[in-house]
């Protein structure tokens, strides 16, 4: 397994990589950390007899994603990881889409053994996470340095791996456009989420601005973040 790899000449949309990767069709997904539903959104709305459990622990954000109501195969449940509210060996396909890092450190063991215990025999685990590089990593750094729970993620597949439970079928490497209109847009998105609560002074914020303004005219409005994905399957 390679943390990152240079250079990586590969750009897409995540939704290119997976649908080409993986046999989701007439399958029970499920999604770790689905956030504002947007990768769920995808999955459910192709192909055809996807049925999909979207977990998010943050509860602000799934009172949200309830009031959802043009996903018929998407059940939302509130819950980390951690404990995954699904049966043993009852599904398919897991997605963790940038999610393992914000999982609290001393529960990634946990949450992959969770995972590899609701996968199904010959179950595949897609867990795609962001590399600490790039001109989006330098703007984010100033104000949520990510590169130790990163690195801690990287370790946590790696244990997984070594132990047998979970065998990495395929490591992909891939850069994804994220683009903002402005730094206001930028803001929602990125510092004013609501699960991190920043403590930003001031004369922080202007520097975050003075760089974002400078990286975002550089990239022309879209930065390119790049992208691990270890694909992992559950031996069957």
């Amino acid at each position: 397994m390679k943390l990152s790899q240079s250079p990586i000449t590969k750009t897409c949309d995540e939704q290119e990589v997976f649908e080409s990767t993986l046999s989701l069709d007439h399958q029970n997904i499920l999604e770790l950390g689905c956030g504002d539903a947007s990768q769920a959104r995808l999955i459910a709305t192709t192909g055809e007899g996807r049925n999909i459990l979207a977990a998010e622990v943050d509860a602000i954000q799934h009172e949200k994603n309830l009031q959802i109501d043009d996903l018929p195969n998407v059940d939302f449940v509130l819950s980390g990881a951690e404990a995954i509210p699904s049966g043993d060996s009852s599904i398919d396909t897991v997605f963790m889409f940038k999610s393992l890092h914000h999982v609290p450190l001393g529960d990634m063991d946990r949450a992959l053994q969770e995972i590899y215990r609701v996968l199904k025999p010959g179950g595949m685990a897609y867990i795609s996470e962001p590399i600490f590089a790039g001109d989006f990593n330098e703007v984010l750094r100033l104000f949520h340095d990510e590169e130790r729970v990163r690195q801690a993620a990287f370790d946590a597949l790696q244990r997984m791996v070594d132990s047998g439970r979970l065998q990495l079928k395929k490591e992909l490497f891939f850069n994804t456009p994220v683009c903002f209109e402005n730094f206001q847009q930028y803001s929602e998105k990125v510092i004013n989420v609501s699960f991190k609560d920043h403590q930003i002074s001031d004369e922080l914020m202007e520097k975050i601005v003075w760089k974002f303004e400078r990286m975002h005219t550089k990239n022309d409005e879209c930065f390119l973040i790049p992208i691990r994905v270890d694909l992992l399957q559950k031996p069957g």
